[in-house]
């Protein structure tokens, strides 16, 4: 895609505005991100509607964290991935596409055709150790902030509020 097919205020933008890999379904992770030298987003409970987890994976060393929304730890996060570290890794993969999460996580996938199943093996194979959590909070701060533009009225001018900063401690 040529600078011919971006509008004005994307190529005017700071931060370029990326489509999604690949269409995927938000009601198990509405939420992932590649920020703060995480791969970090918000999982819905499998067993309760009202609770969600809040879950990472840093990168290079793959120390993995995963709390609920009030910092309750997860029940299967004891010293392995959960199955919400899984989701997050392959709804990551459907959001920003294969190659970008394996760059960002400083993973290398077996395989011929990489996927977020090998991604998550690749990690799953180093036995990463139990990552701090004290970031949960503004993950999950940062979704309930996306919530909120759910309310606004279709619009095609730019908000403000959206123009992020780069992260200082990014990756790729």
């Amino acid at each position: 895609m040529g600078d011919g097919a971006l509008s004005v205020w994307e190529r005017s933008s700071t931060v370029r505005v990326v489509p999604s890999a690949r269409p995927r379904k938000l009601a198990k992770v509405p939420f992932a991100e590649l920020a703060d030298g995480r791969l970090q987003g918000v999982v819905s409970s499998g067993s309760d509607i009202g609770r969600v987890y809040v879950s990472s994976v840093e990168a290079g060393t793959y120390a993995i964290a995963c709390s609920t929304n009030n910092n309750r730890p997860c029940g299967g996060a004891r010293g392995s991935f959960c199955n919400h570290i899984r989701a997050l890794v392959d709804e990551a993969v459907l959001q920003y596409g294969v190659e970008r999460v394996t760059r960002y996580l400083k993973a290398e996938p077996t395989g011929e055709d990489p996927s977020g199943y090998s991604v998550f093996n690749a990690m799953y194979s180093t036995r990463p150790a139990q990552g701090d959590s004290s970031a949960a909070a503004q993950v999950f701060s940062r979704f309930l902030r996306h919530l909120a533009y759910l309310e606004y009225a279709p619009a095609t001018a730019p908000l403000p509020e959206m123009q992020w900063f780069p992260t200082t401690r990014a990756v790729a």
